[in-house]
């Protein structure tokens, strides 16, 4: 699998939850965090990466619930040095400033930012 081609019909496709999250992440609108939508890290594409701070948000739907897929998909990526958090579309769009809230804590706990690491790794 090509994984530029697919991360553009990702990011043209994104879900109302994904845009959601979009709109107060793009253009570092979120407390000046820089994050990257449908980011190819490995053989995977993250709905969100905060390169920097090394996490990673899901904006998972209904058929992400307790799948194997996602458990090996989110021990790998930890594997590498990646926090994930997962958030349900319903909550995101019911809660958006609870989930920014969560996230920005989950961010301010990181001291410092990572060193230079490889964006794919």
């Amino acid at each position: 699998m090509k994984s530029t081609p697919n991360a553009k019909r990702l990011r043209r496709d994104s879900t109302d939850a994904e845009k959601r999250l979009w709109a107060a992440f793009r253009n570092r609108r979120f407390q000046n965090y820089k994050f990257r939508r449908q980011h190819p890290i490995g053989k995977y594409i993250v709905d969100f990466a905060c390169i920097e701070y090394r996490l990673i948000i899901e904006a998972d739907g209904g058929q992400h619930m307790d799948t194997l897929q996602d458990i090996e998909r989110t021990k790998w990526l930890e594997s590498k040095g990646w926090r994930v958090m997962r958030f349900w579309n319903n909550d995101i769009l019911a809660n958006t400033n609870g989930i920014l809230d969560t996230i920005l804590q989950s961010l301010e706990q990181v001291e410092t930012p990572s060193p230079s690491h490889s964006l794919t790794a």
